[in-house]
């Protein structure tokens, strides 16, 4: 049992290691080419570069108009996020404690969207939104945002909200509270776990999307980072060179915020197991 043991070990070591390879490397090549001139893609995407020189750095950076994008990006994702975390936590809690027909149809509502794939419905959309003139705009991306990821956070935090006993909001009632004053007193701040968990998934998924803002902001002054480096892909030739430096400025702000909150997605992911 002891031998099979370190056999079964020893297997799960080796396919972890080679899965961590499979995620490492498209990101390796993507910083090895960054360094590199267009000619030295081109020849030998492979090879490590002459010189670690960082002038497609500096170039991407004036190219993107990168603080100007970056501000974009952050204001998109930081509001989304926020009223995510505010509007999902608050109708989950609604759904939860009040025991109606009303709000169990209304969770499966928000539990089936969640089937629907955006690609389906994503030129209605911008159909719809563009003849009413709201596109060009990141509050009507933020708007897009949290209509798509309301849905996901609703569910998670319901399935949590249920393990919390009602007598800590009854006893909060008893004391003067009022039901809004008792869920942001008393339940909410129970919920870090599921709410850490909601904002790193979004952050992620809002931080790097491409496809929705693409649809959404025509106008260069509006465009989020990952639609920056489309400066990069001309008709005909691409600067793979400048575009690689691009792509790492556009992920290293969210790698950041990834490694210092990763032991809060953990908890997060443990603690909904557990209930």
């Amino acid at each position: 049992m002891r031998r099979m043991k370190i056999i079964l070990n020893s297997i799960k070591g080796i396919v972890l290691t080679m899965l961590l390879f499979l995620y490492v490397v498209p990101f390796i090549f993507v910083l090895v080419n960054s360094f590199k001139t267009r000619g030295e893609v081109i020849i030998n995407p492979v090879k490590l570069p002459a010189s670690f020189n960082f002038k497609n750095y500096i170039n991407a950076y004036d190219k993107m108009d990168y603080m100007h994008a970056f501000t974009n990006s952050l204001i998109v994702t930081l509001f989304s996020v926020l009223l995510i975390v505010i509007f999902a936590s608050m109708t989950a809690y609604i759904l939860v404690r009040k025991n109606w027909k009303f709000t169990k149809y209304m969770f499966f509502i928000f539990v089936a969207s969640m089937i629907i794939p955006f690609q389906g419905i994503m030129i209605p959309l911008v159909k719809i939104y563009g003849s009413i003139g709201m596109l060009n705009s990141k509050w009507a991306l933020i708007y897009m945002y949290v209509g798509f990821g309301t849905a996901l956070a609703v569910f998670m935090y319901h399935g949590f909200i249920k393990s919390i006993p009602v007598e800590l909001e009854e006893a909060a009632m008893i004391d003067g509270c009022t039901q809004l004053q008792t869920f942001w007193e008393i339940v909410f701040p129970l919920l870090k776990p599921t709410t850490m968990t909601i904002v790193i998934l979004d952050v992620l998924w809002i931080w790097n999307d491409f496809l929705l803002p693409s649809l959404v902001l025509i106008k260069a002054n509006e465009r989020t980072l990952p639609l920056s480096t489309y400066y990069f892909y001309g008709t005909y030739t691409v600067d793979y060179g400048l575009s690689m430096a691009g792509l790492m400025l556009t992920v290293i702000p969210v790698i950041i915020v990834y490694l210092f909150m990763q032991k809060h997605i953990i908890n997060g992911v443990l603690q909904g197991s557990i209930k």
